[in-house]
């Protein structure tokens, strides 16, 4: 089955994908920080129980301590599990669809975490298929909370919804025109944040930013979609604008071909190297300067990072080996 990053969305030239996660709890259960491992393993099986007996049967489920240090890695890389999950083995585990658009981390830094992604701008689609496996568990299970807290997290900052959306967007002509900073201070006041997706937060690698909300308390999960869909029209509109002033500057267009030349014919590559070159084909792609599939693209940057490169061809050691490999796989997909 495709995964779902090579497939294309609405809003693609600008909008990469769009995320959303609820934070659960079980009550009559300490948060997974100060639970033993015997605990642990309940909320693992009763979680696993109800996801399967609602017919989840393109799920699979993975106890973290059964993968390799590269393969936790690789889900990180994805997107499918948090940095730091990567990191936590012992009593943790995950669940996951077959196309990997829906993952749920059991005792990360809370009891349960839903995360449904979806190519494109597609809010209010990724929010009800959270939201539905999220009725699944609450009919099966006891959640924690409170009626003026809403659902009790161990961030207070996740309290009320204890949802995060995010949508993932690529932003090279904003970028090139240094209005990244500015735009950020400005939607930070609608409670919104803007922030790096690759590499440094600040100047990420490959112009890919991830923009989500940032209040959960006193606002309803559909008023906070609304919102965040909002402002991601607005950002998507105002890169639309300056890609067009940028293109008009002959070494735009250069730099893009540039760009597709060197990954055609490159042999060794670095991830950094890899998304700075990638950011400038995928702006001549989806402006109809290159033909490339934006998809395509789009799953290359998931296909190409360190441990997912690796593991692809069985967990390889070597720096070189890894650069070439990268290097091979990028040429295979930009084929024109």
């Amino acid at each position: 089955m495709a995964k779902w990053y090579y497939k294309k969305g609405e809003e693609s030239d600008v909008v990469i994908s769009t995320r959303v996660r609820l934070s659960r709890n079980i009550a009559d259960y300490n948060f997974p920080g100060r639970l033993n491992p015997d605990e642990k393993a309940k909320i693992n099986e009763a979680v696993k129980k109800a996801i399967l007996s609602a017919g989840g049967a393109g799920f699979s489920y993975i106890e973290m301590k059964d993968l390799s240090r590269l393969q936790a890695i690789s889900l990180a890389e994805r997107h499918l599990i948090s940095p730091e999950f990567a990191s936590e083995n012992e009593g943790s585990a995950l669940i996951i669809s077959e196309d990997e658009s829906v993952s749920i981390m059991l005792n990360e830094e809370d009891h349960i975490k839903i995360q449904v992604m979806k190519s494109g701008l597609a809010t209010s689609e990724v929010y009800s298929a959270a939201d539905g496996i999220d009725r699944v568990l609450g009919d099966n299970l006891t959640y924690a909370f409170d009626e003026k807290l809403g659902y009790l997290t161990s961030s207070p900052t996740n309290l009320g919804t204890a949802m995060r959306a995010s949508v993932l967007m690529h932003l090279p002509a904003l970028a090139a025109e240094n209005q990244i900073f500015s735009l950020a201070n400005t939607v930070s006041k609608l409670g919104i944040s803007i922030t790096g997706a690759y590499g440094n937060r600040r100047q990420p690698a490959g112009d890919i930013y991830q923009v989500s909300n940032q209040i959960t308390l006193g606002i309803t999960e559909e008023t906070a979609i609304s919102n965040l869909r909002s402002i991601v029209m607005q950002i998507a509109a105002r890169e639309r604008t300056a890609s067009q002033r940028e293109l008009k500057d002959p070494a735009t267009e250069d730099k893009i071909y540039r760009a597709l030349g060197v990954l055609q014919n490159v042999r060794l590559i670095n991830t950094n190297e890899f998304m700075h070159l990638i950011s400038s084909v995928r702006l001549g792609a989806v402006n109809g300067i290159i033909n490339i599939p934006v998809e395509k693209i789009n799953g290359l940057i998931t296909d190409i990072q360190p441990a997912t490169v690796s593991l692809s061809e069985g967990e390889i050691s070597s720096i070189d080996a890894r650069d070439a490999a990268r290097a091979a796989k990028v040429r295979d997909a930009l084929k024109i």
